[in-house]
């Protein structure tokens, strides 16, 4: 079962949105697997020391972005499929694409020079 306490929560976004991110997180790393299941919502707030309001809003978002299924009276669990996984990823890397583009514009490396430096790096760390 996740283990929300590892959740630390802060002020710059909203505490529901920080749920989800949490849960998407632990997908993206590999920490759940389809079908585990999730602490029910009170117990999550008790955990988190919130709301039961806030976290039933994570938990519908969750539900609407297609990654947690609560079936009619039942636990609720993880599920994602290929293209869910897919949304996850690039909400995840994305930001961290763009910023490293974003500094390698700023230092006047050209794409090629990117990509050169990219595949000596690849290759440096699989020899290790």
């Amino acid at each position: 079962m996740l283990d929300f306490r590892k959740l630390i929560l802060h002020v710059s976004e909203p505490v529901y949105v920080q749920i989800a991110t949490f849960v998407k997180r632990q997908i993206f790393i590999g920490a759940v697997e389809k079908g585990d299941s999730l602490p029910s919502r009170r117990e999550v707030a008790a955990i988190l020391k919130i709301n039961p309001n806030t976290v039933q809003k994570a938990f519908r978002l969750m539900e609407e972005e297609g990654f947690v299924v609560t079936p009619q009276n039942a636990v609720s669990t993880i599920h994602w499929d290929d293209t869910i996984y897919e949304k996850i990823q690039e909400e995840f890397t994305a930001g961290l694409v763009g910023d490293f583009i974003q500094q390698a514009k700023a230092n006047g490396l050209t794409l090629e020079k990117v990509m050169q430096l990219l595949q000596k790096e690849w290759m440096r760390r699989e020899e290790k």
